[in-house]
């Protein structure tokens, strides 16, 4: 089946307006794309985010625009649109787009990916493609954040390869789909715990640990704000921890560094990924001020991966 992709050009201040005289004439399923709206959520929520793309940013600049899609053969309901557009005094653009299989088409863009030296990163419909040589690490790639794919993930990858992860007992916090988990298992680690703000994450963890082979208790997850929740610093804090992940952002790991040395007992370490370059000196400071020490930098792009350890006096 081909479609036509209705594209709308507002003016923020009467989008709204708009897109309720569309709805009302039967358009329901409507797109807006509205840079104001989107800036807005990102001041909001600045605490889950450093960095936004500048081609992505670049291609949002004054936009205002709703989109909508028809069948190519839905000639009633384009003609009750041009209708519309004449009565209101609006103008729209259409687009034919190629007949496709759009359920299962996005998958062509996560194909197998090597990471470092030892790990292949497989979307769960590709497992059975898994060569010899290297640790699959198979995902639902849809489910939340940590495909593989970025640059932080990647480098901490590469860091837990460099680390005596045989028998160890790992906790990765801010653990999104369970991929530093999973791989710390491949890894010969003994076991590993998950937490993630996100509800979410919990299922996705759980279920990617299942297609990977591993289940509690080797492999558990659970959900919770570690910068905030006193109590469970404490139950963290009670037990032995052998290497700890923090893929997150700058803010928090900034925020989580007063805890790390509870969490790090005699040799146990520390990754810390998904702090921008521009943000390193703040996080370096930070770790340094709770008691912690650089062992080793990765660099990738604008991103910077830290291996922490407690620093001896």
């Amino acid at each position: 089946m081909a479609w036509l992709e209705i594209a709308v050009n507002a003016k923020p201040d009467t989008v709204e307006s708009l897109a309720g005289k569309l709805t009302a004439a039967g358009f329901d399923q409507l797109l807006i794309e509205d840079q104001a709206e989107l800036e807005g959520f990102l001041e909001e929520n600045r605490a889950c985010w450093d960095y936004i793309d500048p081609v992505l940013a670049k291609s949002l600049e004054g936009l205002c625009r709703i989109r909508l899609y028809l069948e190519d053969t839905d000639t009633p309901s384009l003609a009750r649109l041009e209708a519309l557009a004449a009565a209101e005094g609006f103008h729209f653009t259409k687009t034919l787009l190629p007949d496709t299989d759009w359920e299962n088409s996005w998958q062509a863009s996560y194909p197998p990916l090597e990471v470092g030296r030892r790990f292949l990163v497989l979307p769960y419909w590709l497992e059975d493609q898994a060569p010899q040589g290297r640790l699959p690490v198979i995902l639902d790639p849809g489910l939340t954040f940590g495909t593989g794919a970025h640059p932080s993930t990647q480098m901490a990858m590469e860091a837990l390869e460099d680390l005596p992860l045989k028998g160890a007992r790992c906790l990765d916090l801010g653990s999104g789909s369970g991929i530093l988990s999973i791989a710390a298992l491949r890894l010969g680690a003994a076991s590993a715990l998950g937490i993630d703000i996100d509800p979410k994450a919990q299922d996705a963890g759980r279920e990617n640990g299942e297609r990977n082979g591993f289940a509690p208790p080797q492999l558990t997850f659970g959900t919770g704000n570690v910068v905030e929740d006193r109590a469970l610093q404490s139950s963290l804090a009670s037990q032995v921890w052998d290497a700890v992940f923090v893929n997150i952002v700058a803010d928090v790991i900034i925020a989580l560094a007063p805890l790390l040395p509870r969490l790090l007992r005699g040799d146990a370490v520390a990754v810390c990924s998904g702090i921008l370059d521009s943000r390193l000196e703040q996080v370096t400071a930070a770790l340094e001020r709770a008691g912690l020490a650089v062992a080793s930098r990765r660099e990738r792009e604008e991103w910077r991966c830290l291996t922490v350890k407690r620093r001896i006096e």
